[in-house]
């Protein structure tokens, strides 16, 4: 479905990405870790449209999209949730899903969308004419992640989705990315918590200063002593391994 070939980016003078090659088959979850500075969410805005690549290739289905502006990304079928949420703080809740669904042009299926999402999670419909920007951190995220889904993507970029959450909204906050694998998004992710990250992914791969180093599988990953030793920690249960 998305394939990076050999992606260069930079930030100014910063080389960012250094010939960075992946791929996500579609209905898989993909998992992109690594420590801070490592270049995972100016991958995200590489594909995206955000920050442009410089060198190399990236295709969405048969599509050369390497040098398409993020509008263009978007209604090619792929979108990003970007760190941090961000949502339209001043406008309600039906507003923001209205905005993520702007390149639609079928109102009746996209209030259909909206409907649906109200059912699906509870907290929108309670809070449907709420500024976005009163809810809490992790009901933006529920928000964030919905928006996004309201273009109908086939590919939905997630980066850092329980950043800055209680461990209570960690895991409903993964059990809505596994539900929406089940009902058919191909997702490519990011998260600070590698090891959940890992145990709801199919593969995964490891970027250190712009550079894949490692790949494969995430049992494998999840068992190798290089990964282990530098981003999994060791001898502790976590909330979703209950």
């Amino acid at each position: 479905m998305l394939t990076l070939k050999s992606v260069h980016t930079y930030y100014g003078n910063i080389h960012a990405l250094r010939g960075v090659s992946l791929h996500v088959n579609q209905g898989e979850i993909v998992t992109l870790i690594g420590a801070n500075g490592a270049g995972k969410t100016t991958a995200l805005k590489t594909i995206s449209g955000i920050t442009p690549a410089s060198r190399g290739s990236i295709t969405f289905e048969g599509r050369d999209v390497t040098r398409a502006a993020a509008e263009e990304i978007v209604r090619a079928g792929i979108s990003h949730v970007p760190e941090g949420r961000k949502v339209f703080s001043t406008l309600s809740l039906k507003d923001n899903l209205e905005m993520g669904g702007f390149i639609r042009g079928d109102k009746k299926e996209v209030q259909a969308d909206m409907d649906r999402f109200k059912e699906k999670f509870p907290i929108l419909a309670d809070r449907w004419n709420q500024m976005a920007g009163t809810l809490s951190g992790g009901e933006q995220q529920v928000l964030a992640i919905t928006r996004a889904l309201m273009a109908k993507p086939r590919l939905l970029i997630l980066d850092e989705p329980s950043m800055g959450l209680s461990p209570l909204l960690v895991k409903k906050t993964f059990k809505i990315i596994k539900e929406l694998r089940e009902e058919g998004t191909t997702i490519l992710l990011i998260e600070q918590n590698a090891r959940a990250a890992l145990h709801i992914a199919d593969r995964g791969y490891v970027l250190e200063t712009g550079k894949i180093v490692l790949q494969g599988k995430c049992r494998m990953l999840l068992e190798h002593e290089e990964v282990k030793r530098a981003y999994l920690g060791k001898g502790y249960r976590e909330v979703w391994e209950d």
